[in-house]
């Protein structure tokens, strides 16, 4: 038979390292959002920046703004737009399975990490760098929502915080971006559940999460389909009530925003 009831049986003994990594699951995709929102965070700031060190090169020997040529490209050449989009466009258009190769074998391979254990199980040798590539991942696509966040602001509001006094910083602390975290709160936790299940991938590199105990089990019982099914099981208990509770805390908040 394609599915064999006495096979679930088997698995049984092995219940404690999909508990296991569940704990890893979870705690990676928490700590991926919280590297890949302050990552977005800043590239979003570079790419709505303004610095054109060049700008004066689009000025002819009168004054007056040039009406083409190289030069006025050069004008408006803005470093850290230029970056933070070249990151954006670059991570987003290379597999993840990837960037974890290169982060884990290019970067931290030439870097000794400490070998200790959190939790009594969990490698940290082997957690971080998964969740540093999976953070910068996350990073290149948080990136966008943030920025729509902050400019779907009033552009008034900044008017006014610059009549109070308010420099760019504080206007930007106090008043968009408290603001523009309102506004993608559901994107962002949206984001935690997509890296659930993303996170499958960095069991090739030896991070002990649900996938790993998948591969744990496979090899001790030689029963294949059943823990696949377990942990289907597992992605879709810890997927959907999110899922399904993000969406309720957006309609609140929604009808919270039209009273």
């Amino acid at each position: 038979m394609f599915i064999q009831a006495e096979n679930f049986a088997k698995i049984a003994p092995y219940t404690q390292l999909f508990i296991q990594g569940i704990l890893v699951t979870v705690l990676l995709s928490v700590f991926t959002v919280l590297i890949g929102f302050c990552i977005a965070l800043v590239l979003a700031l570079m790419r709505m920046s303004n610095v054109c060190p060049f700008r004066s090169l689009g000025l002819d020997k009168d004054g007056h703004m040039r009406e083409g040529g190289f030069l006025l490209l050069l004008s408006r050449f803005n470093p850290l737009s230029f970056l933070a989009t070249a990151y954006v466009e670059i991570l987003r258009s290379t597999p993840v399975l990837v960037q974890i190769f290169i982060i884990y074998y290019g970067v931290f391979g030439m870097v000794k990490l400490p070998g200790f254990e959190m939790f009594g199980f969990i490698k940290f040798s082997r957690f971080f760098p998964g969740v540093v590539a999976l953070g910068m991942n996350s990073g290149a696509y948080l990136c966008e929502i943030i920025r729509a966040g902050i400019q779907s602001i009033d552009g008034g509001q900044t008017e006014a915080a610059r009549s109070l006094g308010l420099s760019q910083v504080q206007n930007l602390r106090y008043i968009i971006l408290p603001q523009a975290l309102k506004n993608i709160l559901p994107a962002i936790a949206n984001e935690f559940v997509v890296i659930i299940k993303e996170s499958a991938i960095t069991y090739t590199i030896g991070v002990q999460d649900i996938m790993s105990a998948v591969n744990a089990v496979k090899g001790a019982t030689f029963v294949i389909v059943e823990p696949l099914l377990v942990a289907t099981a597992i992605y879709f208990c810890l997927c959907f009530p999110t899922s399904k509770l993000i969406a309720y805390f957006e309609r609140r908040m929604s009808r919270g925003d039209k009273r």
